[in-house]
């Protein structure tokens, strides 16, 4: 695991940064509300980045001799699941057991360099960005050997109530033990 620091970039218009513009005020659940006293994150801080070696497996290889472009949002979910485990210490079972679950709202990749077959390559991921029901998490995909760029990008996250599927405020708990 390896943390670095990064730089913050402006939310998805339509995600909720703050207690103002309640644009989606009907669609978020009110039954987590923010604590009075605790403010959201500062736009502009830095969070950690962490890092995952993985592999290029048979599998993942498509027509070209080079992996599929679907598997590279493979690499990073599997990253994420790790590093909430690993780095952040609240895997994925901790959200499912609060009755929470995160639904992916917009996915943002940029190929750069293609991975083939038997390539070792690192997802580093952050956090660029909490919003009041998600997060926006950028992340890069380097080979090992070179460590030169094959794919970039960002998702945004809506944290979601299992019962009702519907977007959740992201509890300060979880804000505070993801915001390292």
């Amino acid at each position: 695991m390896h943390c670095f620091k990064g730089a913050g970039r402006k939310p998805a218009p339509f995600l909720l940064t703050g207690p103002g513009g309640r644009r989606h005020s009907a669609r978020v659940n009110a039954a987590v509300p923010p604590a009075d006293d605790a403010p959201l994150p500062e736009a502009g801080l830095v969070y950690s980045k962490f890092e995952t070696e993985m592999q290029v497996r048979p599998d993942d290889i498509d027509m070209y001799q080079h992996v599929h472009s679907s598997r590279y949002m493979d690499y990073v979910l599997a990253a994420r699941f790790d590093q909430m485990e690993r780095c952040y210490k609240m895997p994925m079972s901790e959200f499912q057991k609060r009755g929470y679950g995160w639904f992916m709202a917009t996915a943002q990749m940029n190929f750069k360099r293609p991975l083939g077959l038997g390539d070792r390559f690192i997802v580093r991921t952050w956090i660029e960005q909490f919003t009041l029901i998600g997060v926006k998490v950028r992340f890069q995909i380097e080979r090992a050997a070179d460590r030169k760029l094959s794919c970039d990008g960002w998702f945004d996250y809506v944290m979601v109530s299992m019962e009702t599927a519907r977007a959740v405020r992201l509890p300060e708990d979880i804000r505070v033990k993801y915001a390292i």
